[in-house]
């Protein structure tokens, strides 16, 4: 059992796998078709509850924690295999469940997971859905629809630009809302758009404080940089996992794959934290002057997350693949979750038309 307490009608279990032992939410028929629910940062399988609940009677929701969060099993995220330490992980339970293909959600940082399997194994995926995700070049440290790095070492991505007040208050499992940088002012800042609060606040609080912190894990690690701001990724933990750096040549993998499952693009409208004048790229607070010593447009400028994600998308489509791109009003980070009436339908009729 997890640690959370879980909605009525869903079940939690820790399933060993051949890569690490892993706690996963499951609800639906046994026999359902399989949808995988991939989280994002700084949460838990927690985040998808009413999601899970939400689907057709002919689905069967999977929603692990991942690598590095919840009750998953304590084990170290090799960044500089990007993320697939986590796609790994995720097929090898697929696996002991026996199931070969199955559709695939993921949200923020889960996205980027998605972006990894589909450029890995897209013969396993039915379909994928993603919901404000990273984008596929990688969060920080690029420009230009293309996704040029800004710097060589890809300066302004990683660990280094994590708030350290952010995650020294997550370590100590800090409930409180006191600090601008607390867990909590966070989660109800940039994960939704103010003021939507959520019903079940203490349980996705929870969640958000499942996550493993340190200097290898959540910020990670970082290496001094000449270039601004400073800091460039280090090796292990999820903020340099999906740094450009370690992306490779994953784009052009998806892009030229077969087979092209279909794409389903959900955003909200006011997301701060996925844009293209992101308050949590380095470009855009240099922009802002929140960090000092900007060195420009043309040098680092806000990152253009939703052009280089629409960008990609468009290059697949036109590569053979298809993509509908919804975007949810007065939403932000989470629009699952802020207005489920408005995404599950969508996100239903997408399951529908790739099990058809």
């Amino acid at each position: 059992m997890g640690s959370i307490p879980t909605l009525p009608g869903l079940e939690s279990r820790m399933i060993q796998t051949p890569r690490i032992q892993m706690h996963v939410l499951m609800g639906g028929p046994k026999d359902g078709i399989p949808v995988l629910l991939v989280h994002g940062n700084a949460s838990s399988s927690t985040y998808w509850e009413e999601t899970m609940l939400a689907l057709p009677p002919s689905f069967r929701a999977i929603a692990p924690d991942l690598r590095g969060y919840g009750d998953t099993e304590d084990k170290l995220v090799d960044a500089t295999r990007g993320c697939m330490d986590w796609v790994d992980d995720l097929l090898g339970l697929m696996d002991v469940l026996g199931l070969q293909k199955f559709h695939v959600a993921g949200h923020s940082l889960g996205g980027s997971v998605v972006w990894a399997m589909l450029a890995a194994h897209p013969e396993r995926v039915l379909s994928a859905t993603v919901i404000c995700p990273g984008s596929p070049f990688g969060f920080g440290g690029t420009k230009g629809l293309e996704g040029t790095p800004c710097a060589p070492d890809y300066a302004g991505s990683g660990g280094g630009i994590v708030n350290p007040e952010f995650a020294r208050l997550m370590a100590e499992k800090y409930r409180g809302s006191e600090y601008p940088a607390s867990p909590r002012t966070v989660m109800n800042s940039f994960y939704w758009k103010p003021p939507f609060k959520h019903p079940r606040e203490e349980e996705l609080l929870s969640g958000l404080l499942s996550e493993r912190i340190g200097p290898d894990k959540y910020p990670g690690d970082f290496e001094p940089s000449p270039h601004w701001p400073g800091v460039a990724p280090g090796k292990f933990g999820p903020a340099n996992a999906i740094s450009p750096k370690y992306i490779g040549d994953s784009v052009e993998r998806m892009l030229t794959a077969t087979p092209k499952p279909p794409i389903l693009w959900v955003r909200g409208s006011d997301d701060q934290i996925v844009s293209d004048f992101s308050l949590f790229n380095m470009g855009t607070l240099g922009k802002m002057g929140a960090v000092p010593g900007w060195p420009g447009d043309e040098v680092h400028p806000p990152q253009p997350m939703v052009g280089q994600t629409r960008y990609v998308l468009e290059r697949y489509a036109a590569n053979g693949g298809y993509f509908r791109e919804e975007v949810i009003a007065d939403t932000g980070h989470s629009p699952h979750m802020e207005k489920p009436e408005v995404f599950d339908p969508i996100f239903h009729a997408h399951l529908k038309a790739a099990s058809s």
